[in-house]
Order: C-alpha cells, then sequence, then structure tokens
C-alpha cells in the first residue's frame, strides 16, 4: 500500500473497499495539539498530512471548520507562551493563515478579567456570518463577520450566579456552544465547573439547564448550577434532543435541555469527556469512557468507543482496528468528532499523540497518526 510519513509515522492508505465507498470526495481534518495544528486531507481512499504543524510551539485548543459560505473557513484558537492566546483564520484550507491587527477576543477593561485561552470556535447553525468562542475564564463571545472580531455577551457574564462559579480541573472554560437552525436566538452553552445554560432570546437573559444532572462531588448532588458538565452535542434527526457527558453521568433531554435522564447504564464507566451525535442518524451518539476521575485512563484499559444507535437505551463497544491491548491514551472533551461524509467519518485523538478514524460510522478505525503532541482537539469536514 502506498502511504506519506506524518512526524516519522506512516499513514497508510485505506482498503479498496472503503475507496469506493467514498469515491473521490475530499475531507478536511484539522487535529490540534499541545505544539501546533496538524492537518490532513483525504482525496478518495488516502490521507496526506501537510509536512510540518502549523503554529509551532503553540497549543491548539480549538478548531473550527466553517463551510456554510461559497468557501470554507478554517478558525484556530491558538495560545503562545510567549504572546498570549489569539484566533486565526484561513480561507485556503489550511495553507496560510491570518491573525486580526487587532485581538479578535479580549476582555473589556471593566471585566477586570484577562483571556487565558478561546476553548471553543462553533460557527452558528442559522447565522450564516456568525461564529461563536467560549473562552477562560468563562465567557462566551460573539462574532458577525466569521471570525475575525468578537464581541463579550455581557448577560453571561454578569449573570448572578457567577461569583460562585469554581473553576475545574482544568480551569474554568466555557467549552460547548450549540445553536439551533430553527431559531438563531436559542444558544445553549456548558461551563466547567457551572454546568448548561440556556438563552432562548439571543443571549439577553440566560437561565441555568441541569435538572437531573447530579454533581456527585458536591454536598448537594441536585444543584441548580454547578455541575462539571464535560460535554453537550445535538441528535441530528430531532433538534430538541441533547446528550451530555458529565463528571460522572451521562445524560439525555428530550425537551431542549430543560430536563435530563440518565443514560449511562450499559457502559463500563460514566466518567469521560467526549460526547459527538452522528451527522444525520438520529439516536445516534458516541462516547469514550474514562476509568474514574481519579484514573484518566480508558475504561478497563481499553481502547473502545462506544455508540449507542437508540438514543442510549443500549450501548456497544466498537473496537474492530483499535489497538487491542492495555492502552493509555485519553480522549478529551473536543478530541473526538464526526464530518458530514455519507457514510459519516468519526476521529479522535488522544493524550498520547494518536490520532484514529473511521469512514463507516464508526464499526472500523484505521490508525492517522503516532507520536504527535498530545492531542487537544480535532474537527473535520467534507470541503470538495
Amino acid at each position: 500500500m502506498a502511504g506519506c510519513t506524518l512526524a516519522g509515522v506512516l499513514i497508510e492508505d485505506v482498503e479498496d473497499d472503503v475507496t469506493e465507498v467514498i469515491g473521490m470526495t475530499e475531507v478536511l481534518l484539522a487535529v490540534g495539539t499541545r505544539k501546533g495544528l496538524f492537518i490532513g486531507r483525504r482525496r478518495g481512499g488516502s490521507w496526506e498530512f501537510d509536512e510540518s504543524p502549523y503554529f509551532k510551539a503553540q497549543a491548539v485548543y480549538s478548531v473550527a471548520l466553517d463551510t456554510r459560505g461559497k468557501s470554507p473557513r478554517l478558525l484556530a484558537g491558538g495560545d503562545s507562551a510567549h504572546w498570549g492566546p489569539s484566533v486565526f483564520h484561513s480561507d485556503d484550507l489550511g495553507r496560510t493563515w491570518t491573525e486580526p491587527a487587532q485581538p479578535a477576543v479580549k476582555f473589556p477593561p471593566d471585566t477586570g478579567a484577562s483571556l487565558e485561552r478561546v476553548w471553543h470556535l462553533h460557527p452558528a447553525a442559522a447565522e450564516p456570518d456568525v461564529v461563536y468562542a467560549g473562552t477562560e475564564p468563562a465567557a462566551l463571545y460573539r462574532s458577525e463577520d466569521r471570525g475575525e472580531s468578537f464581541e463579550l455577551v455581557r448577560p453571561l457574564w454578569e449573570h448572578p450566579t457567577r461569583s460562585k462559579w469554581v473553576p475545574g480541573g482544568g480551569g474554568e472554560g466555557l467549552h460547548t456552544v450549540l445553536t439551533d437552525a430553527r431559531d438563531p436566538r436559542a444558544v445553549t452553552v456548558a461551563v466547567s465547573t457551572a454546568g448548561v445554560f440556556r438563552t432562548l432570546d439571543g443571549g439577553a437573559s440566560w437561565e441555568p439547564s441541569n435538572r437531573g444532572v447530579s454533581a456527585v462531588f458536591l454536598p448537594d448532588p441536585d444543584p441548580e448550577f454547578g455541575q462539571c458538565v464535560h460535554k453537550v452535542a445535538r441528535d441530528a434527526a430531532d433538534p430538541d434532543r441533547l446528550y451530555l457527558q458529565n463528571h460522572w453521568g451521562v445524560y439525555r433531554s428530550d425537551d431542549a435541555g430543560a430536563h435530563w435522564t440518565d443514560i449511562g447504564e450499559g457502559l463500563p464507566s460514566t466518567f469521560g469527556f467526549a460526547m459527538v451525535t452522528h451527522p444525520r442518524r438520529g439516536d445516534t451518539a458516541y462516547v469514550f469512557p474514562i476509568n474514574a476521575d481519579s484514573d484518566r485512563v480508558p475504561a478497563g484499559r481499553r481502547c473502545r468507543v462506544y455508540r449507542t444507535g437508540d438514543a442510549g437505551r443500549s450501548w456497544e463497544p466498537l473496537s474492530a482496528g483499535l489497538p487491542q491491548e492495555d492502552h493509555y491514551g485519553t480522549v478529551l472533551r473536543d478530541a473526538m468528532c464526526s464530518d458530514d461524509a455519507d457514510p459519516a467519518g468519526i476521529y479522535f485523538g488522544n493524550r498520547n499523540g494518536e490520532v484514529y478514524a473511521s469512514a463507516n460510522d464508526g464499526d472500523t478505525w484505521e490508525q492517522l497518526a503516532a507520536h504527535l503532541p498530545d492531542v487537544l482537539c480535532v474537527r473535520a469536514a467534507v470541503v470538495g
């Protein structure tokens, strides 16, 4: 088989039968690591990675692939130890990058805060030029020029519960933004450690949305807010159905987050970080269980993705092509994703610096890279 090298690792072409399925679809995969952004491109059945990473020596915590316009735009949240955090964009599929002359994301002077990092970048579902950014300290920013400049969403920053928000183990980050294609005023966010908050009026007001989600580490395990939510994802067929990976607990909501139901039965552990939904198939979601908050390795030391096809009523392990020996690669909250190909590509990277991909909805897997810096985020999309 033909292949190419990435950081000294051979990346083999996928099997011929997979090539026949995906034809000549071009998929772009962006892998943010603690030491730069790696970009892979699949045309037909073979993957090729650019020769060297972008943003060398920068931790890339967030990436977005915005395919809503006439041409795709890539956004990356870099974090330079010397220059600080910034948001960059590319309009040529990642080959060249632009940094705005003024910081794209910054805290107004009257807040008394400074930007630690950009945790999340999210192109809005119903507004073509709008991009949201989630940051540390936990704040939501809105851009109306495809991510070149952002404005603080003050009502969330000034929420009356904020003084009681407590940073999670990785910091106080707003790491999830979900927008609703039916209504641009409806936005859901998740904060570690404050929980889920929703607005139905375009950000003018926000309410906690955690009923049913447990906070086992607090004296009151069922607070209005204060849950350590790790990730939230929206169902492909039912926009009111959400899936949530908590700090202990996997949940589903059937009313856009107003109430949550435990769906963790059948998983080897309900601790984890990632939560991904299938891009077209309803009732289908993926998680990567971790042993425990005190033992952050794959559950049972097995590299396995778990998939539900019935909205969490049952779960099946997916391990064909994944390592079968003891494994210690933790998958972080934004280090797992799907693309919009048919069948869907599912991807994850881990803190061992390995990247795996499935071109058939997760049924079988290929290793694309190893020995990278630890993987912080992955994003993929069809770009041609």
